[in-house]
């Protein structure tokens, strides 16, 4: 770098600096490794001679347009591709070549001009061998100014206008180089020439480059002893440009804004590439979110379904409350007495005409919930499974580009494959008459142990009879026959309605505790179904809320970037 004042070192180490920790931020954000080279690159090119890259086609005659500006044939020239690297021209006491690394040569030569800066010849756009054509697409990043050389007879093919394309993203300065003018015929004909590359150029770029006519084989051959020719040549006027606007303020304004070209390439693409991941995540969240309201329905709904099974239930026990009233009014009177002394035979016709066939009813109404319980939680996981399934399948058609981290997709889709695997393994291996057998026994534990009851091994039903039967033989008692016989007219209504009153109590409490226990068994359940598919879906969900954050945090650090490329750029460019 040459001696710059203290307001250019200032800005210097700003931009250095800048650059450096954006650097450091690509590296964390796992950004590409050669667009990381690519900004390395660009900050230590500030340390270097001003670089001047020549690109163009193979055969619009760059290696010819070098040695007509060095005035001197130094570089091997041809109608073939004759160069296959990157060739950097420096100064040198003496002419000497070496390969710096595969792929780079370094040229010295004892002219002038590359005191003052260094030259890079590139491998042509349309190399046949493709490595050669990325060489020069790699090395577009360095370059401080970029020379376009294109042939007067084939100006701006299509392989020209793809690599002007990839020039502009960089933000380089371009200077177009129209070679070969002399295959032209007129003057006419070189304007034609010149129209349609200005307006492709400026299509391409958005702005008017500087365009310079020449031939590069009468310009040299002007400097080898033929000056006649230096007027046709049409190299006066680029020296002149070289000389007047490339001169030492000029040269280090370019260089100061080549890393910054550079930089803002790079956080403008990373930054796209940080929106289309938010707005894939942005979908995601929202599919998440579905998938908890869905959830949120489905325990709402299963809550109001079962109520209203377990008001059927209900209605049993109200039912045998009824044929309990009336039994109780049809055995205590006086008339029936002598029955009322039979206790056994009173229970058993107590069992008989009021319990009757409650307990297979509860036990078919309960296996029923269970029932409904089982393929609900079943329908649940498929409706959650076909979901997930649909919105991967649309991901995978509608791909919206690439992510700021690159694996972002890789772990993305893993976990949607995982979330679906497991889902779909559920699914499969879901056994309804295990899961129902599993609920049921659940179910009458609860009840029994609601009921201070031994459970063992026996069904709803049984322990239904049990507590029935236990209540039944709380009721029917009846008093000592002495008293019957004495007091019978008193003791028989009052019994009656003692009987009834106690025979309410215990079918209240026994349909509370059976209710209240089920319950607690159902809501247990539904909970711990939901709780599955939570948990299933969890790695996923932690996964969106980390790279969510993330990304926001990326968009945040690279508009900050930006803003600084523009200040940046504008106090280099008031120079």
């Amino acid at each position: 770098m040459k001696i710059l004042t203290l307001d250019q070192e200032k800005v210097l180490q700003r931009e250095r600096n800048f650059l450096n920790d954006l650097r450091l931020k690509f590296v964390e954000y796992n950004a590409a490794r050669e667009d990381i080279e690519s900004l390395g690159q660009s900050i230590r090119q500030l340390d270097d001679l001003f670089l001047l890259v020549i690109v163009g086609e193979f055969n619009a005659g760059k290696s010819a347009f070098i040695n007509a500006l060095l005035g001197e044939k130094w570089l091997k020239e041809g109608v073939t591709p004759t160069t296959s690297q990157i060739t950097i021209l420096r100064y040198g006491e003496t002419s000497q070549t070496s390969l710096v690394e595969e792929g780079h040569t370094l040229m010295l030569f004892p002219v002038d001009l590359l005191s003052e800066l260094s030259i890079v010849d590139t491998p042509g756009t349309n190399a046949v061998i493709r490595q050669h054509e990325e060489l020069t697409t790699h090395f577009i990043p360095r370059a401080d100014l970029v020379l376009f050389v294109t042939s007067a007879d084939r100006p701006f093919t299509e392989s020209e206008r793809a690599f002007m394309a990839h020039i502009r993203d960089w933000g380089k300065k371009v200077v177009i180089i129209l070679n070969k003018t002399d295959l032209l015929q007129d003057e006419s004909e070189l304007n034609q020439v010149l129209e349609f590359v200005r307006e492709n150029a400026h299509a391409l770029l958005g702005s008017r480059p500087e365009i310079f006519p020449v031939s590069s084989r009468l310009a040299l051959r002007a400097k080898t002893g033929e000056p006649q020719l230096w007027q046709p040549s049409g190299f006066e006027a680029l020296e002149n440009y070289i000389r007047e606007n490339l001169d030492q303020a000029e040269q280090i304004r370019l260089k100061f804004l080549n890393p910054l070209g550079v930089a803002g390439h790079l956080t403008g693409r990373y930054f796209e590439r940080a929106e289309n991941q938010r707005q894939i995540l942005a979908e995601d969240i929202s599919m998440l979110q579905n998938v908890e309201r869905q959830q949120a329905v489905y325990k709402t709904d299963m809550q109001k379904d079962f109520t209203y099974r377990m008001s059927d239930l209900e209605n049993i026990f109200y039912a045998m409350e009824k044929r309990g009233d009336e039994f109780f009014e049809d055995r205590f009177r006086l008339a029936r007495v002598l029955d009322l002394l039979k206790k056994e035979r009173m229970q058993e016709d107590f069992t008989r005409q009021v319990i009757a066939d409650l307990p297979q009813q509860v036990e078919t109404r309960v296996n029923a919930l269970i029932d409904w319980l089982v393929e609900s939680d079943l329908q649940q996981w498929k409706a959650i499974t076909g979901y997930l399934a649909e919105r991967q399948r649309e991901h995978k058609e509608n791909i919206i580009g690439e992510g700021i981290n690159a694996n972002f997709r890789y772990d993305r889709n893993r976990l949607l494959d995982a979330i679906g695997g497991e889902a779909e393994q559920v699914v499969n291996s879901y056994d309804k008459k295990a899961e129902a057998r599993g609920i049921a026994e659940h179910a009458a534990n609860a009840v029994a142990a609601s009921a201070a009851v031994e459970a063992g091994a026996i069904g709803l039903g049984t322990l239904v009879t049990i507590l029935a039967t236990t209540a039944a033989a709380d009721v029917t008692g009846i008093l000592a026959a002495s008293a019957v016989a004495a007091l019978g007219f008193f003791i028989i209504p009052a019994r009656r309605r003692k009987a009834k009153n106690e025979l309410h109590v215990k079918l209240t409490d026994l349909r509370k505790d059976m209710v209240d226990s089920l319950k607690q068994e159902f809501e247990k359940e539904i909970d711990g179904s939901l709780k599955r598919i939570e948990e299933a879906i969890t790695p996923y969900t932690r996964f969106i809320r980390a790279e969510s954050e993330h990304t926001d945090k990326v968009q945040q650090e690279l508009k900050a970037a930006q803003l600084e490329i523009s200040q940046l750029r504008a106090l280099i460019e008031s120079w």
